[in-house]
């Protein structure tokens, strides 16, 4: 691999584009083993050999954050991971795939964005993401080389919102079903379905009854609310049959109100039958959703205020 790094792809301050460090953290993760992000910034530094003042060059706006090149490789992550070149076993790791390793050995130096977004995997993250600025916004999606300017920045929010909640919703298939039946009682009892002096609970596993979690919305619990949690992959949607299933798991409680939720979507036909009976639906992309809106498995990464004149202020003062 080249080892000068000034004759990499260059874009701004005459450093290195994040593509460019694409195939460096392929070779950085070559060896298959789970490695922090901090490694694979020694493996690279070690692979190009950047000068200390050029490695430690900050955006001038923000002087004590990560410095340029780490903010690069850092996109260069994500994009991997879009594609399925990487894994991220948990928070700060990562883990090449047989995917990365192919694209390393086909591409080498070579291998930049224009061909990391041809992949299927990031084709088919393109596709979710499209579909949720759809749903959720109602907007078109904002591309990656918008120039956002002041009256962009609310869809440009929920575009970026939209890509945490794709990456999120990949977290929680990875865990187990119990994880996601606690995850979805929490979620409820944050959106006050417990009810004031209620509570919430996930029932046990050695009968259940084909009911997952319980939410009495008053301390008698006579308001009760029934919940079915399905955490599937993608594509393995729920079908009429498992409605059925749980509106009989309903009535074997004389229950009248249930929520099914599933990390993947519902067929035509079990929202037909869901409909008929009341239940509600939510599937993966309006689950991440709310995930997002009651902050549950997610935090507040930044905040910006956007401001506007007062006009009363100047009506004042004439």
């Amino acid at each position: 691999m080249e080892s000068e790094w000034k004759k990499l792809k260059l874009a701004n301050n005459q450093l290195p584009a994040y593509d460019a460090f694409m195939p460096y953290v392929l070779e950085a993760l070559r060896s298959g083993k789970q490695v922090s992000k901090k490694t694979i910034y020694e493996e690279i530094q070690k692979l190009l050999q950047f000068p200390e003042d050029v490695w430690n060059i900050r955006f001038p706006d923000y002087p004590t954050g990560e410095t340029i090149l780490q903010n690069r490789i850092g996109f260069a992550l994500s994009y991997l991971y879009k594609a399925d070149a990487l894994l991220r076993p948990r928070r700060g790791v990562y883990q090449i795939t047989q995917t990365g390793l192919e694209l390393l050995e086909k591409y080498g130096n070579d291998l930049d964005d224009k061909v990391i977004k041809q992949q299927p995997a990031y084709l088919k993250y393109q596709d979710e993401l499209a579909e949720r600025n759809q749903r959720i916004s109602g907007n078109k999606t904002v591309s990656e080389q918008t120039v956002v300017t002041d009256l962009d920045i609310k869809q440009a929010v929920r575009s970026r919102n939209n890509e945490v909640a794709i990456e999120l919703l990949d977290l929680i298939r990875k865990e187990e079903p119990s994880f996601f039946e606690k995850l979805v009682v929490l979620l409820l009892e944050k959106m006050g379905y417990s009810g004031e002096g209620g509570r919430a609970s996930v029932t046990p596993k050695t009968n259940d009854g084909g009911i997952d979690g319980i939410l009495n919305q008053d301390p008698l619990g006579t308001r009760t609310v029934y919940v079915q949690a399905k955490r599937y992959a993608e594509g393995n949607n729920v079908q009429r049959p498992e409605i059925h299933a749980f509106i009989g798991a309903l009535a074997d409680v004389n229950a009248d109100r249930g929520v099914f939720i599933t990390t993947s979507d519902f067929s035509k036909g079990a929202r037909e039958s869901a409909r008929s009976r009341g239940i509600v639906l939510v599937d993966g992309i309006e689950l991440t959703a709310l995930m997002l809106k009651f902050q549950v498995g997610v935090e507040a990464a930044e905040q910006f205020t956007l401001y506007k004149i007062d006009s009363d202020f100047f009506d004042d003062n004439n």
